[in-house]
């Protein structure tokens, strides 16, 4: 129930960040996936049924709140942590490095299936286009996972939640 508590303030947090946070800034591209970072740290470090619970309702909130296509961002971030948790079972390591390769992979995965349906729905830019732009958001967002990541340790320590590479 406190992991459930934690992932859900973090992602009222970072989901207000990432939709107020193209007012600020007049390039999109400089707004980080935090929602993908959440569910990194989720596949790297917790494993189960409520944790890919966790990550498909991160999904699902971010189709409610962002005006995508509904579904499609809880199916890349089911998508996301399922990937994430394969790495961190077959590499047996959850460290810094691999979360943030991990972070621009699925930035770079959710970021091209928006583009991809937007794409096909006629959106008038090419995916050339985006690519850079795309890019830019995977770097930045990769950039600030293991700040983020040490954050949610903490965190997650004065909780008293253990991950499942502390268990063993």
């Amino acid at each position: 129930m406190r992991l459930l508590l934690l992932f859900g303030v973090a992602l009222l947090a970072c989901l207000a960040i990432q939709t107020t946070a193209p007012l600020w800034s007049p390039v999109r591209a400089l707004v980080p996936n935090l929602v993908v970072i959440l569910v990194v740290d989720l596949g790297l470090r917790h494993h189960g049924a409520l944790p890919a619970s966790i990550a498909f309702g991160m999904g699902y909130a971010t189709d409610a709140l962002s005006g995508t296509h509904a579904g499609l961002d809880a199916l890349f971030m089911t998508l996301v942590y399922l990937l994430t948790y394969e790495v961190s079972g077959r590499l047996m390591m959850t460290n810094a490095i691999v979360g943030a390769v991990a972070v621009f992979v699925g930035s770079m995965i959710t970021g091209a299936a928006q583009i991809g349906v937007g794409f096909t729905r006629g959106t008038p830019s090419g995916f050339a286009e985006l690519m850079p732009m795309l890019l830019v958001q995977a770097a930045i967002s990769a950039a600030l996972a293991p700040a983020i990541f040490s954050a949610l340790a903490r965190i997650k320590r004065a909780l008293g939640l253990r991950a499942i590479a502390e268990r063993e």
